[in-house]
């Protein structure tokens, strides 16, 4: 084995035991709103990395994350009520057999959630992906509404606009910064393989690719489906971590904030869109500061609602205007780019 790729393999197992045992610290040493934000960053940053791949690493614009993430949130919620749960929660009409009378553990849940987002993907990814560039937006943003529209109104399974309530806080650190080590594992082994290769050819230029071979409705229909997996999975990590869900929930801001994240971080970028995921949930948190009363000196600022979303808007328009590619473009983080840089600066 060459040297240089043993040693990023130990770098990255070191990186990895430092990841965990800062969350151990975190868990035992930290309050529940250190931990709220900690999970929320590994759930956003799995939807960025997931959401990146069709997106930024397929080059095609699709607008459908809440849906898969509604889909995913309901089925393992679905799942892990117990029947006696579900008898109080559907008040209205009752919930349909069998859904009724299964009660599954967590981790079945979640992979059952996946699956079942994945295969909504890959039906919906047969008519989608007749059509490109700004239809294809329309069609999956109208995919978004109408799953949102159906579980408001599809009572005898969703409870509609009830919602579900009571669900056991199964979600914790280790679920969410464990399957996100996994997500982005895996969607950086794909990217660099011959199929990450072919995802990339489809995005600079679709006929070209097809030109040489490659099969581009089927390597679209492998991103939007992978994609929908990790996607579904994550919502049902969300579910259980705010234990309450409604169609409310999954509107297009969830969207629309996924969006931000991967063209900020950089569109194409796995590394870009880690970042802009951690910068959004960390940052967010951060700026509720300025929405509080302040005493600077003898001055004292009245809090203002909504400055946050002021501040973070200038930042956006800064972003855009000197970053238009994004904080990594379409770079990714490597050890022999750190090591490189290391050594730059000791000379």
């Amino acid at each position: 084995m060459d040297k240089n790729i043993l040693r990023n393999r130990i770098l990255t197992l070191v990186s990895l035991i430092f990841l965990f045992f800062f969350l151990y610290l975190a868990k035992h040493y930290t309050s529940e709103y250190v931990l709220r934000i900690l999970n929320n960053t590994a759930i956003f940053i799995t939807l960025a990395v997931s959401y990146n791949l069709i997106n930024g690493i397929t080059g095609q614009f699709s607008l459908e994350p809440n849906a898969f993430v509604a889909i995913g949130a309901y089925t393992s919620a679905l799942l892990t009520l117990t029947p006696a749960e579900k008898e109080l929660s559907f008040i209205i009409k009752p919930l349909i057999w069998p859904l009724n009378s299964i009660s599954l553990p967590f981790l079945p849940s979640l992979i059952i959630a996946g699956i079942v987002t994945a295969f909504f993907g890959f039906l919906m990814g047969f008519p989608v992906f007749r059509v490109r560039g700004d239809y294809l937006a329309i069609v999956t943003l109208g995919f978004g509404e109408v799953v949102r529209v159906v579980a408001n109104n599809l009572q005898s399974i969703t409870n509609g606009p009830l919602g579900l309530k009571g669900l056991a806080p199964y979600t914790n650190i280790w679920w969410t910064w464990g399957f996100c080590v996994f997500t982005v594992g895996f969607i950086v082994m794909l990217v660099n393989s011959s199929f990450g290769r072919a995802m990339k050819a489809i995005r600079e230029d679709e006929m070209a690719a097809e030109a040489s071979g490659i099969n581009a409705f089927r390597h679209k229909m492998m991103a939007f489906t992978i994609s929908a997996f990790f996607e579904g999975v994550a919502g049902g990590m969300l579910a259980h971590l705010i234990t309450t869900i409604s169609p409310t929930l999954f509107t297009f801001f969830l969207t629309f904030n996924l969006l931000i994240i991967i063209v900020a971080g950089g569109l194409g970028s796995t590394t870009g869109a880690i970042i802009g995921a951690v910068l959004f949930s960390v940052g967010g948190e951060l700026l509720r500061a300025v929405e509080e009363p302040m005493d600077i000196g003898p001055l004292h600022i009245p809090g203002v609602p909504g400055m946050r979303m002021v501040i973070f808007s200038i930042i956006l328009i800064l972003l855009m205007l000197f970053a238009r590619s994004g904080i990594m473009g379409r770079k990714e983080f490597s050890w022999d780019w750190l090591i490189n840089k290391i050594r730059g600066l000791k000379r």
